[in-house]
């Protein structure tokens, strides 16, 4: 899962990317409205945190812009702008939800993991698929009633080729997915961590094809 966190004040936006990271998303950081606006076009979103106060336009235009282009992605907005017209105004462009500063960071996990429920409309929150069980909320593995124990980077690799299984996912879709801006897709940490991935797979399962790679077209994930 891949979070923007569009917020100019930089202690709080440091503090969101370090809950969120240990959370396991992929989080980048924006701290004007026009950078947001740019990542946004160039990166696809699970969800965004928004601030309404922007040094250069206001999150309600970045939100509105935003929603001409993408009905999908879930926004929260963030913000010491309390006002019930604030809220309103904020909620009729298209926002999800509204956290008001000072906020309770476990409380703002809780909205995240919420919204992100959501977005699994077509599938189900524990996916069931060729002897695995895949839990999104706790981001558990198991097999057979074997649990498959998966670092957070792996389990999202995992997760997001079994929920297009049978299809061809190239290492580029899975650096959008799984890491954030900074992230360099042509290292060979993809190479390492879907080595690891198979090498745990095989080790619970006794099988070696159940991630394949073909050159030029990627990874899949092939099931029984």
């Amino acid at each position: 899962m891949r979070i923007l966190v569009i917020e100019d004040e930089k202690d709080i936006a440091a503090a969101i990317e370090k809950v969120l990271k240990r959370d396991g998303y992929a989080v980048d950081l924006a701290a004007n409205g026009s950078s947001a606006l740019e990542l946004i076009d160039i990166n696809e979103y699970d969800l965004v945190i928004l601030d309404l106060m922007l040094p250069d336009i206001s999150g309600f235009e970045v939100l509105e812009k935003l929603r001409k282009n993408s009905q999908d992605t879930r926004v929260i907005i963030v913000s010491a702008n309390h006002t019930t017209g604030d809220r309103v105004k904020g909620l009729d462009l298209g926002a999800n939800d509204y956290v008001v500063k000072p906020f309770d960071f476990d409380e703002l996990r809780a909205r995240i993991r919420a919204l992100l429920r959501r977005d699994f409309t077509s599938k189900l929150n524990v996916m069931v698929e060729s002897g695995f069980e895949i839990d999104l909320s706790s981001k558990r593995v198991t097999y057979s009633s074997k649990e498959l124990i998966l670092t957070l980077k792996e389990f999202s690799i995992f997760s997001h080729l079994v929920q297009n299984k049978g299809k061809y996912i190239n290492a580029e879709e899975l650096y959008r997915h799984v890491w954030n801006e900074e992230s360099n897709p042509f290292t060979e940490v993809m190479r390492v961590h879907i080595y690891s991935l198979r090498k745990k797979i095989n080790e619970i399962t006794g099988k070696n094809n159940v991630i394949s790679t073909t050159k030029g077209l990627g990874y899949i994930f092939k099931g029984e």
